[in-house]
C-alpha cells in the first residue's frame, strides 16, 4: 500500500531517490534542475508559482512523483487556458488556483509521471484528483507529457486532452554533417541557408561552443546579459537568475551548452541549451548586435551544426516559430492533459478541447506541406 505526500521543496528528497524515478534522458526533469530553479530565485510565489510535489511512498522508499505546482495565474507555462479562466470567471468561480504538472519556464516535451513501475505511475494518475480537491483547485493540468505518460492518463477517467505543434529537427536520415544535411533540402531553401551562414562570416563572426564545464563566470554572465535583453525587448519578466546558470554549470556540467558569438574581441550575442540523451533543446537567446542572419546562425544552425557532430538526432529549438520549417524544423505534436473538477465545465471544455484538436492538427498539415525537403514535397513542388 502506497502512501501520498505533498511536498513544498523538493530540497526535502534526496537527489538519488527523485532521479531514480526516470532514465536520465531528459535534463529538465533531473532533480538538479528543478531544485536549482526552487533554490536559486526563479519560483516566486508572487508571480503565481508555488512548489507543491505529489510523491507516492512505500514505506521509506519513494515510488512515484510529479513536479506539481499551486499556479494563482498561468504565467510561464505555454499551454494557454487563459479562456478557461475567464469562463469560470464570468460563471463567479474561481480558476485560481490551479495545479500545474510541469517544468517551469519550459516548453519541452518529456517525463511527468516519474515512476518505479506502471503500477506506481497509474496510482499516481489516480492521486491527482484527490490533492486538487484538498488543494482547493480548480482543476490539474499536465503540460508537455511525452507519449507514454499522455497513455497512462488517458487510461484514467475524466481527463480532456489538448495537442499544440513545435517545430523540431529531425536526422532520421542519418546525415553525417551539414553539407549531407543540406543536400536533402530543395535548391531554394539550400541556398537560402548558405546565403545567410555566409552573411554572418563575413561579419566576421566566429562561434564558441561550450558546455558548462568548459565556461567561465563571463561566459556565463554575458549569456544571462543576453536572455535579460531579449525579455526587456519583449516587455517580460525574466524569471530565472544568474545564479541559476552557475548551478546548471556547476551541477550538470555536461548538460549545459553555451553557444556564443564573439565579433571583434566582444561576445555579441549567445544561445542557451540543454542536452539531453539524444536530443539538443534550445532554450534562450540574445544578442547586442544587429548583423544579418546572426539569429538564424547562433539558434539553428550552430545547434544543428553540434547535434551532427555529437551524434544526436533531435533538435527542439523551442516553442512557436513557422520561420523554423523553411531551416528544416517540421511540425510535431505535443501533448497535455486537464482535470476539471466541475462536471459541468469539463463537459464543455471537453468539446472545446476536440474542436481545437481538429484545428490544430489541420495547420500542422498544412504547415508541413511546406516542407524544405526534396523527398517531402507536395507533387509539383
Amino acid at each position: 500500500m502506497t502512501a501520498s505526500r505533498v511536498l513544498s521543496s523538493l530540497g526535502d528528497i534526496p537527489a538519488s531517490a527523485w532521479d531514480a524515478l526516470h532514465d536520465g534522458r531528459n535534463p529538465f526533469v533531473s532533480h538538479a534542475f528543478l531544485a536549482g530553479l526552487e533554490t536559486h530565485g526563479c519560483l516566486r510565489e508572487r508571480w503565481g508559482w508555488t512548489p507543491h510535489h505529489l510523491t507516492l511512498w512505500d514505506g521509506d522508499a519513494l515510488v512515484a512523483a510529479a513536479p506539481g505546482y499551486l499556479k494563482t495565474n498561468s504565467h510561464g507555462e505555454f499551454v494557454f487556458d487563459h479562456a478557461w479562466a475567464r469562463a469560470y470567471a464570468h460563471y463567479g468561480q474561481d480558476y485560481y488556483p490551479k495545479w500545474l504538472c510541469a517544468v517551469p519556464y519550459s516548453p519541452v516535451t518529456g517525463p511527468r509521471l516519474l515512476a518505479r513501475d506502471d503500477t506506481a505511475r497509474t496510482a499516481l494518475v489516480r492521486a491527482i484528483p484527490d490533492l486538487v480537491r484538498a488543494a482547493g483547485c480548480s482543476s490539474a493540468h499536465v503540460n508537455f507529457l511525452e507519449a507514454g505518460g499522455a497513455d497512462a492518463i488517458d487510461a484514467g477517467e475524466g481527463w480532456l486532452a489538448r495537442v499544440d505543434v513545435q517545430y523540431h529537427w529531425h536526422n532520421e536520415a542519418g546525415w553525417g554533417d551539414f553539407d549531407a544535411y543540406l543536400s536533402a533540402m530543395n535548391h531554394k531553401h539550400r541556398k537560402n541557408i548558405r546565403q545567410e551562414r555566409a552573411k554572418v562570416a563575413r561579419a566576421g563572426v566566429t562561434f564558441r561552443v561550450l558546455h558548462g564545464d568548459e565556461a567561465d563566470d563571463a561566459d556565463l554572465a554575458a549569456m544571462y546579459g543576453f536572455y535579460l535583453q531579449t525579455f526587456a525587448e519583449y516587455g517580460n519578466s525574466p524569471a530565472l537568475t544568474l545564479d541559476f546558470l552557475r548551478h546548471l554549470a556547476r551541477h550538470m556540467p555536461r548538460q549545459l551548452v553555451l553557444i556564443l558569438a564573439d565579433h571583434a574581441g566582444e561576445t555579441i550575442a549567445g544561445a542557451l541549451c540543454l542536452r539531453g540523451g539524444d536530443t539538443l533543446h534550445g532554450r534562450y537567446w540574445g544578442a547586442t548586435r544587429t548583423l544579418p542572419g546572426l539569429h538564424f546562425e547562433t539558434c539553428y544552425y550552430q545547434g544543428i551544426d553540434y547535434c551532427l557532430r555529437e551524434g544526436l538526432t533531435r533538435f527542439e529549438p523551442g516553442a512557436q516559430g513557422e520561420h523554423k520549417v523553411a531551416r528544416g524544423f517540421l511540425p510535431v505534436e505535443t501533448r497535455s492533459r486537464h482535470w476539471v473538477a466541475d462536471p459541468g465545465f469539463a463537459e464543455a471544455l471537453s468539446r472545446w478541447c476536440e474542436e481545437e484538436a481538429t484545428s490544430v492538427r489541420a495547420y500542422a498539415r498544412q504547415i508541413a506541406a511546406h516542407s524544405p525537403y526534396r523527398d517531402m514535397q507536395e507533387p509539383g513542388a
